[in-house]
């Protein structure tokens, strides 16, 4: 039998929020549907899913079409539903405490601030679930993150952000292909 991966992207739904900063996550998901050739058509679990292969690996892309501080629901009901171990499950999020550019996987941990990432622990009961963590930088002087997160990335971002996927839609191939901790060892640290 082939092992099967859940990758969540964290976002918010709607045309409003699709270039917000805050929907990374979301942007990672389209990036590997495409290289997956996967159609993001089906709704479950509060989610919209795509299915593909992966060499041998089952591979469900999944957004959830909640609110991002509701996103837990749609990862639990997933993760239920195919019945995985955490271990196969990678969360991908903006991250505040990264500068934009930088990818970081980590095994678990805490939410960190993250809303999606907070609701995720509290509907699967457990920090412990891989998550990659994307770079969108602090807000400039004292502009408020909750403002921030919602601003669109700028034009001038447009390289570096398309970069940033690339690198972390291999990472999370590499999670599935080699494990976190290989996955870890490679992108870590590495900036565009």
């Amino acid at each position: 039998m082939t092992d099967t991966y859940l990758i969540v992207g964290l976002g918010n739904p709607g045309r409003d929020y699709r270039e917000n900063r805050h929907n990374i996550g979301f942007m990672l998901i389209d990036r590997l549907a495409i290289r997956l050739d996967a159609k993001m058509t089906r709704l479950q679990s509060k989610a919209l899913v795509g299915i593909a292969r992966h060499q041998d690996t089952k591979v469900i892309l999944a957004k959830p079409q909640t609110f991002m501080n509701l996103s837990g629901q749609a990862v639990q009901g997933l993760a239920r539903f195919y019945k995985l171990p955490f271990s196969n499950l990678l969360i991908a999020h903006d991250d505040l405490d990264l500068p934009f550019g930088t990818i970081r996987l980590r095994p678990d941990g805490g939410a960190g601030g993250q809303k999606g990432i907070k609701s995720t622990i509290e509907q699967l009961g457990t920090p412990d679930f891989p998550r990659l963590r994307l770079g969108i930088g602090r807000p400039p002087g004292r502009m408020d993150p909750a403002a921030y997160v919602l601003q669109n990335f700028s034009i001038g971002d447009e390289m570096l952000l398309s970069e940033t996927l690339d690198r972390a839609a291999d990472a999370a191939f590499k999670f599935i292909d080699e494990g976190i901790d290989e996955a870890m060892n490679e992108f870590n640290g590495n900036t565009a």
